[in-house]
C-alpha cells in the first residue's frame, strides 16, 4: 500500500506542476501582452508630438530677416565720435 500512495503523490504533483506551468505560461503571455500595449501607447504619443512639434515649426514665422538688417550699422559708427571717446 505504501507504494500505491506514493505513486498517487507523485501522479498528483505532476497534476498540479503541469496546472502551475500552464498558469505561468498564461500569466507570461498577459504580461508581454502588457509591454506590447505599453509600447504602442507610447510609440503613438511620440508620433503625435513629433508631428506637432514639425507643424509648429512649419507654421512659425522666422525671424531671421529682423536681425541681419542693416539697421544696426549705425550704431558703431556712434562709439567712434569724438563726444564719446573719454581722454585720460
Amino acid at each position: 500500500m505504501e507504494v500505491k500512495s506514493k505513486i498517487d503523490d507523485l501522479i498528483e504533483m505532476t497534476r498540479i506542476n503541469d496546472i502551475l506551468d500552464k498558469r505561468e505560461a498564461a500569466s507570461a503571455k498577459k504580461a508581454s501582452n502588457v509591454i506590447l500595449w505599453v509600447l504602442a501607447v507610447l510609440g503613438a504619443i511620440s508620433a503625435v508630438a513629433i508631428i506637432a512639434y514639425l507643424v509648429y515649426r512649419y507654421m512659425t514665422p522666422a525671424f531671421e530677416d529682423d536681425y541681419y538688417d542693416d539697421d544696426f550699422d549705425d550704431f558703431e559708427d556712434d562709439f567712434e565720435d569724438e563726444d564719446f571717446i573719454k581722454e585720460g
